[in-house]
Formats: C-alpha cells, structure tokens, sequence
C-alpha cells in the first residue's frame, strides 16, 4: 500500500551528498547520478533527514495559513509543544488568545484530547494484562515502524487514535453545536510540530478518514502569533481545558507519566526508538505495563517543524506545567467515541527481498555472499548507506556491484 508522505526532495537543492543516507534510519535514501532520491516505500517520515541536511534540499509538505479562508468557521488544534516555542509563558491562555487574535474562531487544545487518552489508556492497559507491553501509538513514525519492520510487536501497539484525531472529533461537535453549521463549512486545523504527524492526518494507520480537515506546521504559525502575544482586554475568555498531564505530553515521558505507573519505559530519538524495539522483539525486557517510544529527541518538542530548541523547549514546558492542575478531562469510566483505531494495523513488508520466504532467504544468501566480496567500509560512495544495502539494492536489481567505486577500480586494474 502507498501512503501519502510529507517529507519530500527538492532536487534542484540537492549537492548529492551523503548527509542523508547515513542518518536515515530506515535507510530509505539513496544518491545516484549526484542527487538524492527517497524511496518512500521504506520513508516513515521520521524528518531526520530535514534536520540533517545542509542544503535543505529535504522538506515537509503542510497546508499553507490560507486554507483558513476556505471555511466561514476555524477552529486550531494546537499541539502541546506549541507553548514551549515562547519565551515566558506562564499562562497558555496568553498563545491561545493569540491564535483567536490572528483570525482562528475557537481553540480546542489537543493536550485535553491526551488527557482523555491518558485515562483511556490507564482502563485498558488494566483491563488487557495480556497485552502488556504496550507501546504507544502517539508517534505516527513509531507506529509506520513498527508495522513495517517489526511485525511481531503489533499485537503490543496500543490500539488508540492519537490525541489530535480525538481532539479534532470533540472539537468539530462542539463547533457545529455552537454555531449551527454544517461539519463541511467547519475548519478543523491541527498546528503540527513534525512531518510524521502531517503525514497522519493525510492518510493515517488505523483509521479511515481524519476529523483534521488541514495541518500547518508550528514555524509557519509562529511568527503570525508573535504580534498577538500580549494581554488584550478582548481577549478574556480563558481558552485552556487542560493540565498538566495533558500538556506534558509534549515532553517525552509526558505519555507514561499519565499512566499513573512505575511501570513503564520512556525513550526519544529514533535510534534509541528502534534499539528499544529491538530488545523488546527479543525479549530483553522485564514486566512493564507501557512503553512510551518518539521518534524526536526531547518528545513532539523535538519536531522538525517547531523552532526552538527541543532541549529548551523541554524546560519551558516543564515550568508551564508547574503552573496548571494536574488533570482537566475525564472520561467517567466510559471509552469515547474515536477513541479506538477504525481498522487493525497489518504487516507491511517492504524491507523483505522476495516474495516467498524461500526467495527472501536464498537472495539474503546472495547478500552474504555480496557483502564477503565488497570491502565492507560503509563509505556511502557508491550511494547506499553501508556495503549490506548496496549488497541488497543489488538483488534487487537496483544496483551493480560496479557501484562500489573499490571494486570498479580493482576491477580496472585487473584489466591492465
């Protein structure tokens, strides 16, 4: 299946280094014939190759501001780590009034849709022992990970919609609610820290059709919200609907720490990420209850689209948070509608060589057999990441072994 992806190349910017394709974690990039090119069936939109790359030839796509004007009524969906890109906010009141202020009817906080999750995940977690771990699923590029490489651990994927499909349902109700429209002239607008989360509302995983009706990205928001960040007199009406749980979970271990549990495990950084899953495949693991993974270091705060730095941001939202009640949402012991995934996340394996699993394990033979005979220096010369993916674009048939310019050249000189 080919999913909708955010991050995307602008060629004419790339210098063909190899920047990218040794940071990739999935190994998605290649370089040939001097320039860059994604192959996206193995992208997960993770963006590090956007905050890698010096020639910002790599890029996320997003909806411009000015699909505000195509609803009569905008509602934002501000993420949590919206408030940490300001510098002395000690009232999340005072960027909520700024995003009315700029032209947006209403504000419905997504920290107070993780709030709800936050208490739907305690019941379930509770009631489905035999599910435990459970890794979370806030993080679109965990979970495109997971079903694409570690097929085994699906069963363990808490099976919630992230926070801002909730927020975006609750948030669309209360609008028609309270104006009479229709959902069709009701704008539901998601500020979005990363690409991954772009990418989810365009065409997420176990879900049929988003409530977001267009995602911007936080920096894009940021400088129209600066004029606005001032106490106004028309301005009263107190926006915020969440605690600390919920805006905490813009940190990593915010997630976790709303579990009300010891029993846990936290980890940001998609190295990281994909190191824990690794053991968690193989078992290494004691009893957890939960295991929070984000792709970004620091949490959503880490995003490529944000603009401060993620580790400061991280103490901003830490101080804001010392501020608020601990919780403002509550389920009443019920699971909300939305809560749950519309369909199964399934295997997608796009990192297999064959088609049967006797092709696969003939042709990683042949991998083997190739890696024995390139030199194994993990250069990025011949355009690959290491000397196994070459090996692997090669079976493929994507690749020659003439590629490596080591062997090109044994290759010439033998010929002399």
């Amino acid at each position: 299946m080919d999913f909708y992806h955010s991050v995307h190349l602008d060629s004419s910017l790339c210098k063909g280094c190899i920047n990218c394709i040794k940071r990739c974690p999935t190994q998605a990039i290649r370089v040939h014939n001097g320039k860059a090119v994604i192959k996206n069936a193995f992208c997960i939109d993770c963006g590090e190759c956007i905050r890698i790359c010096p020639h910002h030839a790599k890029q996320a796509s997003y909806d411009s501001l000015d699909v505000m004007n195509d609803y009569e009524y905008k509602v934002a969906l501000p993420a949590p780590s919206l408030y940490a890109q300001f510098n002395n906010i000690d009232d999340a009141n005072i960027v909520l009034r700024a995003l009315v202020a700029m032209g947006f009817d209403d504000v419905y906080e997504v920290s107070g849709a993780a709030e709800l999750v936050s208490e739907m995940s305690r019941k379930y977690v509770e009631e489905h022992p035999e599910g435990k771990p459970f890794i979370s699923t806030a993080c679109p590029t965990v979970v495109r990970l997971v079903r694409a490489r570690f097929p085994n651990l699906i069963d363990h994927l808490l099976p919630f919609n992230a926070p801002v499909e909730l927020a975006a349902t609750l948030a669309r109700k209360r609008a028609m609610k309270k104006t009479g429209l229709p959902s069709e002239k009701i704008g539901v607008i998601f500020i979005s820290p990363c690409p991954a989360k772009v990418s989810a509302c365009k065409q997420g995983l176990g879900i049929k059709q988003s409530d977001v009706d267009a995602v911007v990205a936080i920096k894009e928001v940021y400088p129209k919200l600066l004029p606005h960040m001032t106490y106004n007199d028309d301005f009263e009406t107190d926006y915020v609907r969440s605690g600390r749980i919920g805006v905490g979970w813009g940190n990593s271990g915010g997630e976790a720490g709303g579990l009300l549990t010891d029993s846990y495990l936290a980890a940001d950084g998609i190295e990281n990420v994909i190191r824990v899953l690794e053991d968690l495949e193989d078992q290494k693991f004691g009893e957890l209850d939960f295991i929070e993974l984000n792709a970004c270091s620091g949490g959503c705060v880490g995003g490529v689209l944000n603009v401060e730095n993620p580790y400061v941001a991280q103490a901003k939202l830490k101080k804001l948070c010392k501020y608020l009640p601990v919780a403002r949402n509550h389920i009443n012991g019920e699971y909300l509608e939305r809560a749950f995934w519309d369909e199964p996340i399934e295997y997608t394996p796009v990192f297999k060589l064959g088609k049967t699993f006797a092709e696969s394990f003939d042709k990683m033979q042949t991998v083997e057999i190739l890696c024995a005979e390139l030199p194994g220096l993990d250069c990025g010369s011949c355009g690959a990441p290491t000397c196994k993916a070459l090996a692997e674009d090669i079976v493929r048939g994507e690749a020659s072994v003439n590629d490596c310019i080591f062997v090109l050249r044994e290759f010439f000189n033998n010929q002399q």
